[in-house]
């Protein structure tokens, strides 16, 4: 099974690509970020020609979560339910049968002195609490999506210039960190140890893409259960080199689960 995560930074004005890397890929399930998009103007019936169900949350022109399924979800949940602030479209999960998959669009933060960095920081602060409260180890559980951070001086170009950004910044990492340390695997790192492999290219880079300048801000965090499942995973920078690209990438793992791709899903 195929499970992919991409920052559309816009899904309507990102079918042309969408459909062309779906057609392409054929995943089991993509999770979205940055839809951009409220829920009334959701591109349905254009993800379902393309062979796909969707479970989406969304406000106008931010944030945004979508999950693209080619079968439905049998239960999909938004939101933290826990008291604090709203979460801005940030959060959705998807259930397949004993298969979770959170998908998140974790704050960046603008600068280290904006209310936004501390609100990034509490974001991660109680999504680790969700986890302790949704879940077990044992679980079968993948969280995905662009995290807005780069974890090691191995996920950013060149990490000596950027350790007072708000997505390398030592607070942000340790926050991840902390979230991470619930249990969960860094599917991509599992098999590609090596530096040098990004998500993100900057628009305002020219030639990012082409060059290897950016930064691995997006993620598939798998549960133990789930990550002795995991094959492969990689980072297709195709789309990024289209015309009128995201500036984000697509993160896609392969999973050995029950049943044949896009029939079955393990229950």
């Amino acid at each position: 099974m195929r499970i992919a995560t991409f920052n559309a930074n816009s899904i309507r004005s990102r079918m042309p690509v969408l459909a062309r890397w779906l057609g392409a890929q054929r995943p089991d399930i993509l999770c979205i970020q940055e839809t951009k998009v409220q829920d009334s103007e959701f591109p349905v019936a254009d993800i379902e020609a393309l062979g796909y169900r969707v479970a989406f949350r969304g406000e106008k022109a931010y944030n945004g979560v979508a999950v693209l399924s080619r079968v439905p979800a049998d239960e999909v949940a938004t939101g933290f339910h826990d008291g604090g602030p709203a979460d801005e479209t940030r959060f959705i999960t998807a259930r397949f049968g004993a298969l979770s998959v959170v998908n998140t669009y974790v704050p960046q933060g603008r600068e280290l002195d904006h209310p936004m960095f501390r609100y990034k920081l509490e974001w991660f602060a109680r999504l680790r609490r969700h986890f302790d409260r949704a879940f077990k180890p044992t679980d079968l559980v993948l969280w995905v999506g662009d995290l807005n951070v780069a974890a090691e001086p191995a996920d950013v170009h060149s990490p000596e210039d950027y350790a007072n950004h708000v997505c390398f910044h030592a607070d942000a990492r340790r926050a991840f960190a902390e979230c991470r340390a619930w249990g969960f695997v860094d599917v991509f790192r599992k098999f590609h140890p090596e530096p040098g492999q990004f998500s993100f290219f900057d628009y305002r880079t020219p030639n990012a893409a082409k060059r290897g300048i950016g930064w691995r801000l997006d993620y598939l965090l798998a549960s133990p259960a789930l990550a002795a499942r995991a094959r492969d995973a990689f980072i297709d920078v195709a789309p990024r080199l289209e015309e009128k690209p995201s500036d984000h990438t697509p993160v896609a793992g392969d999973f050995d689960l029950d049943g044949p791709p896009g029939t079955q899903i393990p229950t």
